[in-house]
């Protein structure tokens, strides 16, 4: 049973509604081309004053302006630039203690006119704290006192009505995001300093854990000679019980491995397997991974390729260990 629609069956109200759903995507899609386009001298001013900032990213803004920087000050925190949303309404009764010179503030309004927000102006220029303004009104209030103006100007709203934020909320994340990466980028942020800020779950754990914590090793590890019995293998695969294992030359090196898959083929393909070797049959260029390596690297190859394992050699080309992705499973990596 499939989840395919008949659209010879939709009604023409539900066609004008798939119509109106494509109608959004197309508009929200062609603002951030646009806004590629405008990409320059402004938003790398910006993003060294960011850069520069010596004590913390505030961002503030109101209705869903505030949402989506609530949203922006998150993913400044968790990569590696430290961040928080101020309430510009909250900010007059007292919360506007918590900016200190050291700061930079991002403020977020289409309009520029917003009158919390504005209200914030005369602290930010009696500190002398850089305000850099994302705004769609270049000649508004907040952006002829603002440092920086980041242009988050849109042709017209998604919505149907032309009065909910929708391509221009679109936008400003996009230009949040695009702030935030190339910071990240320009810190040299690593993904082990991102495991410091998501120690939990199974982003955490793709971070925390290294391909040799998870690795069959010693007598676990699936091993034959290049020149034993096919029938060897077999009997070392279902020993193993993970449906692979590493062939090796005369001198112990990695030449190979063969899987059930080479199995279930060599036997389909040959009257008589007695004769065979592991060399007639097995796959040559296995896939390699260093010990120390993530293993979230691990379960990126293994996407990649559409394989279940990946083979650690030592410095000598000879196997250590190999690491399955029911490993990753169990250890919740995958």
């Amino acid at each position: 049973m499939t989840n395919t629609i008949d659209l010879s069956q939709i009604n023409i109200s539900e066609r004008s509604i798939l119509g109106l759903a494509k109608e959004v995507f197309e508009i929200e899609s062609s603002s951030i081309t646009k806004l590629v386009e405008r990409l320059g001298e402004p938003f790398l001013k910006a993003l060294d004053l960011l850069y520069r900032c010596k004590g913390r990213v505030i961002v503030t803004g109101m209705g869903k302006s505030g949402l989506i920087g609530k949203k922006i000050a998150a993913t400044f925190s968790s990569t590696g630039t430290p961040s928080f949303y101020l309430h510009p309404a909250e900010s007059t009764h007292g919360d506007s203690g918590v900016i200190t010179k050291e700061d930079v503030v991002l403020a977020i309004s289409y309009s520029g006119e917003t009158a919390e927000l504005l209200q914030l102006l005369p602290l930010i220029k009696r500190f002398d704290i850089k305000l850099i303004a994302l705004t769609g009104r270049l000649n508004s209030t907040l952006s002829q006192k603002s440092d920086m103006t980041l242009d988050i100007s849109v042709e017209k709203e998604a919505c149907p009505l032309g009065l909910a934020p929708t391509a221009s909320t679109t936008v400003t994340l996009a230009m949040g995001d695009a702030l935030a990466l190339c910071l990240l980028k320009k810190r040299g942020f690593t993904p082990e300093d991102f495991l410091v800020f998501h120690p939990s779950g199974s982003l955490g754990k793709s971070l925390l854990y290294k391909v040799e914590d998870l690795m069959i090793s010693g007598k676990d590890m699936p091993l034959v000679r290049i020149n034993d019995r096919f029938q060897e293998a077999i009997v070392e695969i279902s020993d193993k019980k993970i449906g692979i294992t590493i062939v090796v030359n005369n001198e112990g090196k990695t030449q190979g491995i063969l899987t059930d898959g080479d199995i279930r083929r060599t036997i389909m393909k040959y009257k008589d397997i007695s004769t065979l070797t592991v060399k007639d049959v097995m796959t040559v260029n296995p896939k390699i991974i260093e010990k120390d390596a993530l293993a979230a690297k691990a379960l990126q190859i293994m996407e990649k390729f559409s394989i279940t394992s990946i083979i650690i050699n030592n410095e000598n080309g000879a196997p250590e260990g190999i690491v399955h992705i029911h490993d990753l499973l169990k250890a919740g990596v995958a």
